[in-house]
């Protein structure tokens, strides 16, 4: 009897210490994945993941305004070869976007502007529609062959373009999604989540859809964009919604001397070094003596800084309606269309507009109105 219990407890004692071996085994074996999903093989503290989230946002916010929208979309300057091409990676890797179909989308929203045909307007689409669903908006239109064809021209078509860019756009994120989960364990989800959602909540809701409903305007340009801050820093830039609808051609976003616009920062140190050409950017209004008499020359500075001078009308009118002086509003609201007549399509020979010029500011010199006479002053200085 004492020698079959003695048996059993061996037989326990060694089923026991097999177990433990296994589970020893599966603890080496758990030890490393458990850390690797805890911290992943960086093993990056949470404050680096919080900087290297910034920082790779930061560097796709900058793609998307330098070569997306002021190099690829508007041809407002060039990139060399080595930056364009790492921008067209970095797009292809965070975000899958195709050149030729942002570029088109963009145009169209320009030349269509508030209208039933612009891609993403929340003037006729809604501004929560564009705010969370802007994404979508640009991927029904991207099947659109017509704005494709009519407005996708002069963008990459390389072969790698072609074959892995454009072919196999969806590749890159996949591959993101690898790196964050190799590097950050678990934490890379976030990472991976934050990432590829930067753009199409700032980008293609924020300024497509708040640009043009809320925020401060310098210009009063015929569509409702806005500048949602003087200091475009978060979306590289493109707060300044107002001044790019206002000079799209334009490769610095800001206008105002309190204005600042880091993309165009960024584009002036790749210039210093050679890696960027500027090919436009929006001219600040120069001022001269008066002149006594409008001539041909005058007539052309006026419409030059047309957008300066409708910009200072619309401060009159402002100015106008605060002090509640009515009768000096009728009269600049009046006065308005026949100065922007000037540079709308008219038939009149640019003798007759040089006239035309003339009668208005003496008109405006003659009407009492102060805000009248400044306008004047201020068309007759134009150098």
């Amino acid at each position: 009897m004492i020698l079959i219990q003695t048996t059993e407890q061996a037989a326990v004692q060694l089923a026991g210490d097999s177990l433990l071996s296994h589970l020893g085994g599966l603890e080496a074996w758990l030890r490393p994945l458990l850390h690797w999903v805890a911290y992943g093989f960086s093993e990056t503290s949470l404050i680096g993941l919080l900087v290297i989230a910034l920082v790779t946002t930061h560097i796709t916010i900058a793609a998307v305004t330098i070569f997306l929208h002021r190099c690829q979309a508007h041809r407002a300057l060039d990139l060399h070869p080595l930056i364009s091409h790492f921008f067209r990676f970095w797009l292809w890797l965070n975000t899958g976007m195709v050149t030729k179909e942002w570029a088109a989308i963009h145009r169209k929203h320009h030349a269509k502007c508030e209208t039933e045909e612009d891609p993403h307007s929340p003037v006729t689409r809604g501004l929560e529609t564009v705010l969370f669903r802007g994404v979508e908006l640009y991927r029904i239109e991207a099947l659109n062959q017509e704005t494709m064809e009519r407005y996708g021209h002069g963008t990459p078509d390389d072969w790698i373009e072609r074959v892995l860019y454009t072919g196999h756009s969806y590749l890159g994120v996949y591959l993101l999604l690898v790196i964050d989960l190799f590097l950050f364990g678990a934490m890379g989800l976030a990472m991976f989540a934050i990432q590829t959602g930067w753009i199409p909540f700032f980008a293609a809701g924020v300024i497509n859809g708040v640009g043009h409903a809320k925020g401060y305007r310098n210009f009063d340009s015929t569509d409702k964009s806005a500048n949602l801050s003087p200091w475009g820093i978060l979306i590289g830039g493109e707060e300044l919604h107002n001044n790019h609808h206002t000079f799209p051609a334009s490769a610095r976003l800001s206008y105002k001397w309190w204005e600042f616009d880091i993309g165009w920062m960024y584009i002036q140190i790749m210039a210093f070094f050679g890696l960027a050409k500027v090919r436009r950017v929006s001219q600040r209004p120069k001022f001269q003596l008066p002149c006594e008499q409008i001539d041909k020359r005058a007539l052309q500075a006026v419409i030059a800084n047309r957008y300066d001078m409708m910009s200072a009308y619309a401060r009159s009118i402002r100015e106008a309606k605060r002090a509640k002086a009515e009768d000096a509003l009728h009269t600049l609201t009046s006065m308005r269309s026949e100065l922007a007549s000037l540079w709308e399509r008219s038939s009149l020979s640019v003798e007759q507009l040089v006239q035309q010029l003339e009668d208005w500011c003496r008109r405006a010199e003659a009407s009492g109105v102060s805000a009248l006479q400044e306008l004047s002053l201020r068309a007759r200085s134009y150098a």
